[in-house]
């Protein structure tokens, strides 16, 4: 089970979250955006290896969104802190 730290209550268990997408994605601009640009952010995804930032919702606990760095090799938290704050160290994309 892996741990995830919420900046508001504290260290939980991954069953009180619920996974909200890529934190790096970046939703086209709608009045300039092509039905191409469209497609791409909605069916393309990069697939990392290693640190990545992603959003989570705690769910079952404050209900408040949070950005949760993950190591997608090992599944290791690195950190945790409010969606748009930014975090410490190299990795996130």
């Amino acid at each position: 089970m892996l741990l995830i730290p919420c900046p508001w209550c504290g260290e939980r268990a991954q069953t009180e979250f619920t996974y909200a997408g890529d934190a790096a994605s970046k939703r086209p601009d709608p009045e300039t955006a092509t039905d191409a640009d469209w497609a791409d952010y909605i069916y393309l995804r990069d697939n990392p290896k290693g640190p990545h930032d992603e959003l989570w919702q705690h769910t079952a606990g404050c209900r408040r969104y949070l950005k949760v760095r993950r190591d997608t090799t090992t599944h290791a938290i690195i950190g945790s802190a409010p969606p748009h704050d930014d975090m410490e160290g190299d990795g996130g994309g």
